[in-house]
Order: C-alpha cells, then structure tokens, then sequence
C-alpha cells in the first residue's frame, strides 16, 4: 500500500453529519456521477440519512467540496458508496485523502471488509489498500429492477 499524502493544505475532513450540505450531494450525485444519475432527492436524503457520511470542506468558507457515503454495521462489513470530489478541486489528492480518513475511521471497529464498486477509480482506491475481489464468483447480487420489483 502506498503512502496516502496528508489532505491538500486549506482543506478539512469531517464525518459530523450536521455539515453535509444535502442539496450539494444531491446535484453532483445526480448530474454528474455515472452511477447516480437522475437519483430523486428523496432517496438521496434517505441514503444520507441511514449511513455514515463523510465529508470534505474548504476551510476559509467551509464550502463542502467532496463527500463519500459508507453503508455498514460497524461491526463486520461496510460498503464505501456515493464517493464524489467537485471537478472544480480535483488533481489535489482530496479524493485519496478521503478515502483513506474513512479507512482509518472504520478501523479501530474491527471489520472484515470494506467494499466498493468502481467503474474508473481504480488507482485512487488501490492507494489506500483496496485491491480487486480474490474470489469474485463468491459474490452475487439482487438486481430490483431487473425484477421488476423497483
């Protein structure tokens, strides 16, 4: 695992829920991620609302300018989910920065696992310790929609 690089100087990490500025993850969510798009504020809300958020803030105005979304027990699994860094400050290493604060938050909790899906951030994941599935025909997935069941 390669050494994460301290979060770009001007910036803060916080996982206190009263600083998410929902409005702001919903839009970026739902405008500009592939795997959110067109996702209604109301479920977004409800997302935010039954898991641990993270988010990262500019601290002169305390603007949020990235957030990440973990779904877990606190106990044996999380799911690292919804991660997004504002286009306006990326290239800063904020997005590492992150990930690698929410790690270390669900360490100390003694997890087996933390997983994630990716469709193009692959390098960012692999330098806080996230590696590719060693079995992934163990895994499945129920698709509600594929059901006709959403």
């Amino acid at each position: 695992m390669n050494a994460v690089p301290p979060l770009a100087e001007g910036y803060e990490i916080s996982a206190d829920p009263a600083r998410i500025d929902a409005g702001r993850v919903h839009r970026w969510l739902s405008t500009d991620a592939y795997w959110a798009l067109g996702r209604e504020r109301e479920r977004q809300d409800r997302a935010i609302a039954a898991s641990l958020n993270f988010g990262v803030y500019d601290s002169a105005s305390g603007e949020q300018v990235a957030y990440a979304r973990v779904v877990t027990d606190l106990a044996t699994f999380a799911w690292l989910c919804d991660v997004y860094v504002d286009p306006a400050v990326r290239g800063k290493g904020i997005g590492t920065s992150l990930v690698a604060a929410v790690r270390d938050h669900l360490l100390p909790h003694g997890l087996r696992r933390i997983l994630l899906a990716t469709h193009d951030a692959h390098g960012v994941y692999e330098k806080v310790g996230f590696e590719a599935l060693e079995e992934p025909d163990r895994w499945m997935a129920l698709i509600f929609a594929k059901l006709g069941m959403e």
